[in-house]
Parts: structure tokens; sequence; C-alpha cells
């Protein structure tokens, strides 16, 4: 076996369902599940006609580099949000979501041949897929905390020299998981300042983009373009599984460097990766039409706007500048504790913020937090936050003056 498994982390759902195990939680309470990013609105009606209107595509063997109308599809789409203007055969490639997407792409960049070895910066806490695509590259995960002191974005200029002379691979998340920070154009400047000094490669998970309540966030695409430089060692990802609720159909799309792309479908090509043409011709759909995309935006406006006036009063949180989370700081300090007891004393499940982090520097960014994952419906959502409050009223009536 790759012995580089073993230092694979359990996945932070793994660890909720051993915190969860033995309790036992009200039964006349409905259960409620804020815990997985997992989009539980209606898939859009134009997604499942295409579906079923090119089911003649399950006959066909796909092209990993996609067919041509999809790349125009998604040239098209980033074009129209990013200003920016892509060639579809040589810098826009379909993927099967952005998770499969950055586990591959971390492997097809990172070269572990060399006596140094290489380094995969990433924000802390984090998607976990950059952690294990790293450890198994055989790169050396380098985490920055991403505190509320400096809005959630990580210290670029804490990095030691020796750390960025090392690094192969930065990973930046813009709307943030879980915070949903955005990167500002000057954190933009800096990075690229870093890459161009350094010479490591950027990629850019941006798939809760399009779950935005003010102006749209700024991308890498749009942030190199305001800047006046190339796509050079940036790679965009992102997907239609938050922004037009299709997570079961697997489908996104990378793009940037056609020279990084072009190494990219040579590894795809041997790993077995390509998009199905029945869900291509769905996606063909889902990325021509903006509609969709507003009424989903709304749904989640309108939670937000119903649920933070009732946990504010108990709990330290705040409006995110994107995407479907509330990352709420909770009394006494615990977050373990406190997503324990909240499920068996409410039924409501949360995850642990400390579960989505690890110890950095001192210190895991993610203690004393909890990720509210705003996916089920308005009603539902209102419902925990109910909840909620009156267990948090509880427990601080409980603690000592």
């Amino acid at each position: 076996m790759n012995p580089r498994l073993d230092q694979l982390h359990p996945y932070p759902f793994q660890r909720l369902a051993a915190l969860l195990a033995g309790c036992l939680p009200p039964d006349e309470l409905p259960h409620i599940s804020l815990a997985m990013g997992e989009p539980k609105h209606p898939a859009p009606q134009l997604v499942k006609d295409a579906l079923c209107a090119n089911l003649s595509g399950l006959s066909g063997y796909p092209a990993t580099q996609g067919a041509p109308a999809l790349r125009q599809a998604c040239a098209g789409w980033a074009e129209r949000r990013y200003g920016v203007a892509l060639d579809p055969a040589r810098e826009v490639l379909p993927v099967n979501g952005s998770r499969e997407a950055l586990f591959s792409l971390t492997q097809c960049l990172v070269d572990a041949s060399g006596e140094r070895k290489p380094v995969v910066v990433s924000p802390n806490p984090f998607y976990q897929i950059y952690e294990g695509a790293a450890l198994l590259a055989g790169a050396e995960p380098y985490y920055l905390n991403c505190e509320a002191s400096r809005r959630f974005q990580p210290d670029w200029d804490s990095v030691p020299d020796e750390v960025w002379a090392r690094t192969q691979l930065l990973i930046v998340c813009s709307p943030g998981n879980p915070t949903g920070a955005v990167m500002g154009l000057a954190d933009w400047e800096r990075l690229f300042a870093l890459s161009d000094r350094y010479g490591f490669v950027i990629a850019s998970d941006e798939c809760y983009s399009e779950i935005y309540f003010d102006e749209a966030p700024l991308g890498g695409l749009s942030a190199a373009r305001l800047l006046g430089r190339g796509l050079e060692r940036l790679v965009m990802l992102t997907s239609l599984s938050k922004r037009s609720n299709v997570p079961g159909m697997r489908s996104g799309f990378v793009a940037g460097d056609a020279s990084i792309l072009e190494k990219f479908l040579l590894y795809r090509t041997y790993h077995g990766s390509a998009m199905s043409l029945t869900v291509q011709a769905a996606s063909i759909a889902a990325w021509n039409d903006e509609a969709h995309v507003e009424s989903n935006r709304a749904a989640y406006a309108a939670k937000f706007a119903a649920v933070l006036p009732l946990l504010r009063p108990v709990l330290e949180v705040g409006m995110p500048d994107a995407g479907f989370y509330l990352w709420a700081k909770v009394p006494g300090g615990d977050d373990v504790a406190f997503a324990r007891a909240l499920f068996e004393r409410q039924h409501v499940t949360m995850l642990p913020g400390s579960f989505l982090a690890r110890d950095a520097r001192g210190a895991n960014p993610g203690r004393g937090y909890i990720r509210i994952a705003l996916v089920a419906g308005q009603e539902e959502c209102v419902a925990a936050a109910q909840r909620i409050v009156e267990f948090t009223q509880t427990q601080l009536a409980a603690m000592p003056a």
C-alpha cells in the first residue's frame, strides 16, 4: 500500500459521527442537520430537461477535454462573469466537480523528486481535500491561520522565505469555506508578486463565488485582468454544485494558464476522469443561464435575513461576505462540547470549527467556532436557529457569574 495513506486524517464528518455516537437526542424534535455544505434547493428544471433530452449520450465515450460546445459555454460564462476572454481550446478544461480537480491538479503539479520536500500552502481552516492532496503528492502542507483580527484572511507576509522557496502550490479559497471571507485586489496583488518571485502556482478554489449578497466577489481571473497581467501560474476552479444546486452532477471546470492545463489534460487522459456526454449537455444549459442562479442567491439571502437576527443575541456571528455558511463563535469557547450538547438536547447538527482546521503556530483557528450551513429550507433553518437560541440561553444561564 502507498505509505502516504497513513498520513491522512479522518474526514471532518467521520469525526462528527464519532463525536455524536451514543447521544440520545429528544425523539419529539425532528432532526435538523446544518453540518454538511450540501445544497438542498431544487435542481433547475432546465438542467433536468437537458439531462433527459440527452440520454443518448450515455451510449458514447466522452473525450477527456470535453465537447467544444461545453468549453465554449464555460468560456462564455467566464467572460460575462469576470470580463476575461479565454481560449476554450487551451485555457478551459471541464472537470468532475472542483473536489476531484483540486485533488488531481495537486498530483499533477507537485514534483517530489528533489532533495527538498515541496510545500503546499493553504488557508487554515480549510477544505480537507487540500491537505489530503498535498500529502498524497508527497508534499508538506503549510497552514496559514485565518483569524477574525485579519478579516479571516491569511497573513502571507508571515511565511518564512525558506517555506516560500519550497512552495510549489498555493491554494486559496475565496469566498472562503468556512468563513465566507472574500479576497480583495490588494490580497491578489500580493499573491501574484509572491508567485512571480518564487515561481509557485496559485490554485483558486471559487466554488462559492455565485452565492453573494451585494456585489459579485472578485476572482483570480478578474484580479489578474484588473492588475494588467496574464494567467501565468494561475488556475481557477469552479463548479455547478453550489451555483446551480446540482452537486450530484459532479460538474465544473478549471481555467487559466494554458501550459498548466495542457499537462493537466495529459494527466486526466490517463486518470479516467472524462465527463459524461449527458452531463455535459446539462452543464451547457446551466452555464448559459443566470435566472436560476439569481433565484438561488435570493433564497440564501432570505435565510440569512431570517436567521441572523435570532442568533446574534446569543452567538458572536456576522454576515459573511459570500457563501452559505455562518462562522459563529460559541460561548465558553469549546466548539466540540457545544456541538455535541446541541445535538443531544436539541437534535440539531453543526460542525465544530476545530474539525476544519489544524494546530498551527500555537493555535487552532477553528477552535471556539461552529460552522452552520444554511442549506436546508428557510423554515428548517429558522427552526434550527430557534433551538440554538434556546440551548445557548440555557447554557449561559448555567455558567458561573
